[in-house]
């Protein structure tokens, strides 16, 4: 990890205590304890206050000002997602604290845990714990999870939201087993059933590669718990969903035979 642009970050964050947690493709995740509004010595004052800096650095590889107006644009439009979400009450997600698009700078709640081994409890790694021991990996508790996995995903979808980029590794679960979806930075509304499938197997082909050994029910009791959410009139709605779903699979199984 560069060092230069944690600096860079840091130069944007003055006298906020920051630490690394990850970093991708797209952004820099950093934890803190203190506010962005609230005084150090309040903010500070419990050890169980967390809370998660998402920063997007500049990419050198782009004009500068084509780079700024792209990192304002996608801070901006994932703020919004976030923003909306707090009106749906049955989709789990982060609160928006603050934003600074220019800097490309996201302030948000801290959701998940530390498990065992020290990794956050993003999915991936929940169901890792478990990837040798038959015993453990197909309980009913990880059914139970996986199913309601399926169901924050499903309301996302009733809502005409779509992820984006939808993998294990952005889908934490909190102490209790609760699911919050987080990185909403390529997500947008779409009223498309097309875009709804593209979701649905972009997670297939993650939990393929990450969870090979019980793959297959892993995905089956996702998408029980997708399914169950649509009642009534959105049972066709549905139909249609599953039905786009199963052809980009069959177009992701063409493209894999012909390299």
């Amino acid at each position: 990890m560069s060092d230069t642009i944690i600096e860079n970050a840091k130069s944007h964050l003055r006298n906020i205590q920051v630490t690394v947690v990850s970093q991708g493709a797209e952004a820099i995740i950093f934890q803190t304890t203190q506010h962005p509004y609230l005084p150090s010595s309040i903010s500070t004052s419990s050890e169980s206050l967390k809370f998660i800096i998402k920063y997007r650095p500049p990419k050198t590889y782009r004009h500068r000002t084509l780079d700024q107006q792209l990192t304002k644009h996608r801070t901006i439009s994932e703020a919004r997602i976030l923003q909306k979400l707090t009106n749906i009450a049955e989709v789990n997600a982060p609160s928006l604290i603050a934003i600074d698009s220019r800097n490309g700078i996201l302030w948000m709640e801290h959701i998940g845990y530390e498990l065992a081994n020290k990794d956050i409890s993003s999915l991936k790694n929940w169901l890792w714990q478990f990837n040798h021991d038959e015993s453990k990996a197909l309980t009913n508790e990880v059914q139970d999870t996986l199913r309601a996995v399926g169901r924050q995903i499903g309301e996302l979808h009733k809502n005409d939201l779509v992820h984006g980029d939808l993998t294990s590794s952005n889908i934490i679960l909190s102490e209790n087993s609760k699911a919050f979806l987080i990185d909403f930075g390529l997500s947008s509304q779409s009223t498309l059933n097309e875009d709804k499938a593209v979701d649905l197997y972009v997670l297939e082909r993650a939990i393929l590669s990450t969870h090979p050994l019980y793959s297959y029910e892993y995905n089956k009791w996702l998408l029980e718990g997708y399914s169950s959410v649509f009642s009534g009139k959105q049972e066709t709605k549905l139909k249609e969903i599953l039905r786009r779903y199963e052809d980009v699979r069959l177009r992701g199984r063409k493209r894999s035979m012909l390299g």
